[in-house]
């Protein structure tokens, strides 16, 4: 598949991708590429946040590829059901462990559990070593239970700009070859 022949949905994580977050990057140079706005990115709310992943995935005119980082990846496990487009694969980065009592902030929590259910699209989980979010065994446990394709990103904290993925050339080129494996 080309990005051309793809609506690839970028679901940005709590507080949202800041210009220099590789999300950011990638949604100005994919040309087929748009973000899910939230109305409340520091406050986020499950169902509303699963709503506007739902309605922009209902709208899409070409299969989906979606692209989430941090807490954008329970947003869409959450909101799977209710999508009425195809989703020709999933891009998910970061995952946080949404189970774990001690993740800040608390209210995170409420986006957990993560479904265990095989997804019914090709997935790749992206996961650091030491991110502070979600433990490496975690969150390839999670990838697991999905059937997804699992990257050990070595030590890259919690793959954002803060971390100093802003660029993040290895999961842009990691990104093209999974897009070119998928099927339109």
């Amino acid at each position: 598949m080309k990005v051309k022949d793809a609506d690839i949905i970028i679901v940005p994580g709590y507080t949202n991708s800041g210009p220099a977050h590789w999300q950011s990057r990638w949604e100005e140079k994919l040309s087929t590429a748009r973000r899910v706005e939230q109305d409340e990115w520091s406050k986020p709310v499950r169902g509303d946040w699963t709503d506007k992943v739902v309605k922009a995935v209902n709208a899409a005119e070409r299969p989906v590829v979606l692209v989430a980082h941090s807490l954008g990846i329970p947003t869409v496990i959450h909101a799977i059901p209710e999508f009425r487009k195809p989703v020709a694969g999933a891009f998910f980065v970061a995952p946080p462990d949404v189970s774990n009592p001690a993740i800040k902030p608390k209210h995170l929590m409420t986006f957990g559990p993560y479904p265990r259910d095989p997804l019914p699209f090709p997935s790749v989980v992206v996961a650091s070593r030491n991110d502070p979010y979600c433990a490496l065994d975690v969150a390839e446990d999670i990838a697991a239970a999905w059937g997804s394709l699992f990257i050990d990103a070595g030590d890259s904290g919690h793959i954002n700009a803060d971390s100093g993925h802003g660029p993040w050339p290895e999961g842009s080129m990691v990104f093209a070859q999974f897009l070119s494996r998928l099927e339109s």
